[in-house]
């Protein structure tokens, strides 16, 4: 026996529940990017990072800043009860993308972390965004 099988896996039932709870609270980089590539966007995608010149120093595109310490009722009611909320943070090692998605779900609104967060966007290949403006993907590949 190895140490992969020490454990025995989980049913198939039950591996459908699991996968299917963390892909309702997750997305990835990968479909992120594909989205705003498509310009198919129905989330709003929040960079949570609290630093106003991390932001400004490199951001996905189409990302709205709003570090996790300033969510609240009334910033959110700037979008509908139903918006989907996107959240990343710097990486793996940060726990900021947890905390607003944390206040976000607290608020009663649809939220999923995009797991990697700038690390994750950098690593994949994908161009980041400069300055204090959201930009855009579109915008980007038409250069």
């Amino acid at each position: 026996m190895s140490f992969v099988t020490d454990y025995p896996a989980a049913s198939p039932l039950v591996a459908v529940e699991h996968f299917l709870k963390r892909l309702s609270v997750e997305t990835d980089c990968a479909d992120v990017a594909a989205a705003l590539a498509s310009g198919e966007q129905d989330f709003v995608l929040l960079h949570v990072i609290g630093a106003p010149e991390a932001y400004a120093r490199r951001h996905v595109p189409g990302a709205i800043h709003l570090p996790h310490r300033q969510i609240s009722a009334e910033r959110m009611a700037e979008w509908s009860d139903d918006t989907l909320f996107v959240v990343y943070c710097a990486g793996p090692h940060c726990n900021g993308a947890d905390q607003a998605a944390l206040k976000i779900a607290r608020l009663g609104r649809p939220v999923k972390i995009m797991i990697g967060g700038v690390t994750g966007w950098e690593d994949e290949g994908h161009p980041f965004v400069t300055g204090s403006a959201p930009g855009s993907l579109l915008a980007i590949a038409a250069e």
